[in-house]
């Protein structure tokens, strides 16, 4: 990767961690995005952050099915700023800054052995950022896919997230966004229902009407959800859960193109 390349995903990490502290120095930022930097270099897809955590979980326990929520920084966000949703079987495996190859390399780790009864997919707007360099909408799509055929082949429900609205991403000024965010979540929705998949459309929840951002409050920066915005999104989450585990396990990857 070049460094110019290198320096957008250090920055879009930087820029990826709201919850981290309420306003970050520039001190802060510029260590965030040293870190990030460094560890493209040696845990590109940062295997390293949930090694841990995932360990140290046990069985999951009878009558309440684990759901695992894999994805980037709202993802994340949401385990940071609102923990009490993750209860009753649910993890988040969110990871700011991250696009869906990262997540494809570790979705082994941090959804198949943890043998979740569902897995939430969030994904694909930092791929539109370029945030490991430029891809295509296919591309973005054949990780998606991937992902998927990896779950209902080890006999996991899905659930594809929408990509929630952001009219613009502060770290790559100038970028036409919202127009690509709703391509991608029209196929979204087209292939959750050829597979089988439960499609959660946090993206109509969120939208200010006659736009493609987010609603006044419920954004810090065109982005990233504020509590105000999760609170939008968990009954969305919620409906997302039940419909997915009303269905009965996949038996083998329902293959769509």
């Amino acid at each position: 990767m070049k460094p110019t390349r290198l320096l957008i995903a250090a920055l879009a990490f930087a820029v990826a961690f709201p919850a981290l502290a309420a306003d970050p120095t520039p001190e802060q930022k510029a260590r965030w995005a040293k870190e990030a930097e460094e560890r493209l270099h040696t845990d590109w897809a940062y295997l390293g952050r949930y090694r841990d955590a995932n360990a140290a979980l046990l069985a999951p326990v009878k009558g309440q099915p684990r759901i695992v929520l894999i994805g980037d920084s709202i993802t994340q966000g949401w385990f940071d700023q609102v923990p009490a949703f993750f209860k009753d079987g649910r993890l988040g495996r969110g990871i700011g800054g991250q696009t869906t190859p990262q997540m494809l390399v570790r979705f082994p780790a941090d959804v198949i052995e943890l043998k979740p009864a569902v897995v939430q997919i969030m994904a694909g707007t930092n791929d539109i950022a370029f945030n490991t360099g430029p891809m295509t909408p296919d591309e973005s799509k054949a990780n998606i896919r991937a992902m998927t055929e990896l779950a209902q082949a080890n006999g996991i429900r899905v659930i594809l997230a929408s990509i929630p609205p952001a009219d613009q991403y502060p770290w790559r000024p100038g970028l036409d966004t919202g127009s690509k965010i709703v391509a991608m979540n029209t196929w979204l929705k087209a292939y959750a229902a050829a597979t089988g998949s439960t499609y959660a459309d946090y993206w109509s929840a969120l939208v200010a009407p006659g736009t493609n951002g987010m609603r006044a409050g419920l954004s810090s920066d065109h982005v990233h959800p504020t509590p105000a915005g999760y609170a939008v999104m968990a009954p969305v989450a919620d409906l997302a859960f039940a419909a997915a585990l009303a269905k009965p396990a996949p038996t083998r990857a329902i293959i769509a193109r």
